[in-house]
């Protein structure tokens, strides 16, 4: 006979349950505890790191990483005509993609629903909030403007890419430098001095904060993507640095109540100044490199 006796303590049931085979209640059984899989808690963003300047064939350009989210902005200026409805404007033209290297989610071929839908969420916050005064990119009225072409390009997906858009296309608009372009008064061509650049007026820094309700009530921040697609609503919220409400976004899913909406509202302001200070710090210490 054996003197050694065995003790058998029932595990957690949070070990218990099986994440792929019941991922809802593997992530239940954490929110219980007003927690996440990963640690944070639940109005908790994910660690945030940006990089700027890291594309050296565009005029500005971004990297932005938050969490396994990674998404690159290159920003490209072109001379154009403007249109006859806005003689004394510019264009600007953002485009989000999500290639299929970025998640598996995605297939080769045209935008898919969810770039396209970001990519006019961009454009839509671009308008409303006028980070950038399209009047600003005039260059001889009824003549000459700039277009910038704002491109977005998913490198790793994991969620909430929206907010990982709207840093990286503010930071790279901050990195942008367009070249002088002065009017021959003889054949009236436009002459552009890539040697002499001027910074682009940023009116507002905008930045976005995005989240998820599970279950009809518990409010999650920063959803990864298996959250995102275990949520019953996504809400997006947009600010600006002087706490203005510029945009809400919430595509279907549960209804929300004033007070929860007020919530998102109060950290997405709180949000708005954590992103300001690091784009402000990065983008210091790239002047100070130069």
């Amino acid at each position: 006979a054996s003197d050694v006796s065995v003790l058998w303590l029932p595990l957690p049931r949070s070990l218990l349950t099986c994440r792929t085979a019941e991922p809802l209640e593997y992530h239940r059984s954490f929110l219980k505890e007003n927690c996440r899989p990963d640690g944070r808690e639940l109005t908790e963003f994910r660690t945030t790191t940006l990089n700027i300047g890291s594309i050296s064939t565009a005029d500005g350009s971004a990297l932005v990483k938050l969490g396994n989210t990674t998404i690159i902005c290159g920003i490209k200026a072109e001379l154009a005509n403007p249109t006859v409805e806005a003689p004394g404007k510019g264009y600007i033209v953002p485009n989000v993609d999500l290639p299929p290297l970025c998640s598996s989610r995605f297939r080769p071929g045209p935008p898919g629903e969810e770039a396209q839908a970001a990519s006019q969420f961009i454009a839509d916050v671009i308008e409303s909030s006028e980070v950038i005064k399209t009047e600003d990119l005039s260059i001889d009225r009824g003549k000459l403007c700039w277009v910038l072409y704002c491109d977005l390009m998913c490198l790793d997906y994991d969620g909430n890419i929206l907010d990982a858009c709207v840093i990286a296309l503010l930071a790279a608009l901050k990195n942008t430098r367009l070249p002088e372009v002065t009017i021959n008064k003889e054949t009236s061509a436009p002459e552009v001095n890539l040697e002499k650049r001027r910074e682009l007026q940023i009116h507002k820094h905008l930045v976005s904060a995005s989240f998820c309700i599970f279950d009809d009530s518990i409010l999650i921040a920063d959803p990864t993507a298996e959250e995102e697609t275990l949520s019953t609503a996504h809400l997006t919220v947009v600010t600006d640095e002087d706490d203005r409400l510029c945009s809400v976004h919430k595509p279907g899913g549960t209804s929300l109540s004033g007070e929860r909406l007020q919530e998102c509202i109060s950290r997405a302001t709180t949000r708005q100044r954590e992103i300001q200070k690091l784009i402000d710090k990065v983008a210091h210490s790239v002047k100070k490199a130069q």
